[in-house]
């Protein structure tokens, strides 16, 4: 298992009315990340074949973030299997290790060609494993 790390800064735009993060900005780091993990790992044809689409989604809110936390988010694929994939995202406090959220995601494995799913080739299965 192949773990893709980065680190945020909690930035005034993250923050809500109750002073925190947004939960709704945990959710996009959490595709966000995704997105990073794959495109530092593919070429450019894999990028111009293929795609990914989400499925599902759990997330839970662990602590709160608040603003000018530095945050460690690290993500990793937990099973590949046929057109599916689950993606693991936990981020933490930088400063305490202290976990605030953790999240699984499904996701579709896409052909740019037909627009449908399509078998997670082994090759994309090795990049990730």
């Amino acid at each position: 298992m192949q773990t893709y790390e980065k680190h945020i800064v909690v930035a005034q735009e993250d923050i809500d009315i109750r002073s925190h993060v947004n939960n709704v900005r945990y959710v996009e780091w959490v595709q966000d990340i995704a997105q990073e993990h794959w495109d530092s790992k593919i070429t450019e044809k894999l990028k111009k074949t293929y795609y990914w689409i989400m499925l599902s989604h759990f997330i839970e809110y662990k602590a709160e973030a608040i603003l000018g936390d530095v945050l460690r988010l690290e993500t990793f694929v937990t099973k590949a299997d046929g057109v599916r994939s689950t993606r693991q995202v936990r981020i933490y406090d930088k400063n305490t290790n202290k976990l605030l959220t953790s999240s699984e995601t499904m996701w579709c494995f896409m052909s740019h060609k037909t627009n449908r799913p399509t078998r997670i080739t082994e090759e994309i299965q090795s990049l990730f494993s």
